[in-house]
């Protein structure tokens, strides 16, 4: 048995495994997928303390060095459910069961996709999902912003100030975002905005170059040259497993406060699984120290 297991290996749950060893807890981190989390996609990042620059990859390959250097231990699995027993958690997963006296979900969202041919190849290499992370390396280029809520608005504004030419594709015959974003991107000599368009299709061979376009109302489709697409169609929340131990909101986000707790004694959450407003890797980062020193709090309790 640990004294924490720790679900997410992103930054936020590699942070509260690094406070949580600091404070002589035994760890345990299980991750599905790749540790390091959505950061992992970004091909260079400049906005996190201590570094200039360096790959998103980098960045996840040092995050799990310093965790396993503290002492935490990992697994690569899916956790599947989580059961309290008593004072007890029992983690199931697809690779045996573990136990713990406290948890961390850190379990993150992730970017809605498309679903199109090739999109996975093109993530990092002309697909971004974030302009504050990547929005940089489009200086005096052409992007498109997929999507027509407040995020892909806000998006595209930021852009507007680095691009030299922005697309805003929506496949609605209207903008659903705020009106008062709406007009600030319509005053913009730089955006286009394209209503009633769906993306039917990536162009390139190993970096995209472009998407192609339907027009829903005649079904006349249209090439549009690009040097990157930005997808702000929505995040995923991983809380699905776990939701009869937390309050989620109306799109399946913890119900948590700064605080991390849940309504589960002994259960904490960290990063962007939980409700808030700002995703970046301080974030996130902030959170999992937050976590993990309201759980080693609890275990000395």
């Amino acid at each position: 048995m640990h004294d924490i297991i720790i679900v997410g290996g992103g930054p936020a749950g590699l942070t509260a495994a690094v406070y949580a060893r600091r404070a002589s807890k035994s760890v345990l981190v299980i991750e599905k997928e790749t540790f390091g989390g959505q950061i992992t996609f970004s091909p260079k990042v400049e906005n996190i303390p201590g570094f200039s620059a360096l790959s998103g990859n980098e960045f996840a390959e040092k995050l799990v060095e310093q965790a396993l250097f503290q002492g935490a231990d990992v697994e690569s699995c899916e956790v599947l459910s989580i059961k309290k027993d008593g004072e007890e958690f029992l983690v199931h997963t697809d690779g045996g069961d573990f136990s713990s006296r406290a948890v961390i979900l850190a379990t993150g969202a992730r970017h809605r996709r498309l679903g199109l041919p090739g999109e996975d190849d093109f993530v990092g290499e002309g697909i971004s999902f974030c302009a504050v992370c990547d929005g940089a390396f489009y200086r005096d280029r052409v992007v498109a912003v997929v999507g027509g809520g407040n995020s892909a608005l806000q998006e595209a504004l930021l852009l507007s100030e680095l691009a030299k030419k922005v697309y805003v594709i929506q496949n609605l015959d209207f903008l659903t975002g705020e009106a008062a974003l709406a007009r600030q991107l319509q005053e913009k000599q730089n955006v286009e905005i394209r209503t009633g368009c769906l993306v039917d299709g990536y162009l390139g061979v190993g970096e995209l170059t472009g998407i192609r376009i339907l027009q829903t109302a005649t079904g006349t489709k249209t090439e549009l040259p690009l040097d990157g697409v930005f997808l702000a169609v929505g995040l995923i929340p991983q809380n699905e497993p776990f939701e009869e131990l937390l309050e989620l909101d109306e799109r399946g986000y913890a119900d948590s406060g700064e605080d991390m707790l849940t309504k589960t004694p002994g259960l904490f959450v960290a990063g962007d699984c939980r409700k808030k407003r700002i995703r970046q890797v301080a974030t996130a980062a902030s959170d999992g120290a937050v976590a993990a020193l309201a759980a080693c709090d609890y275990l000395d309790r």
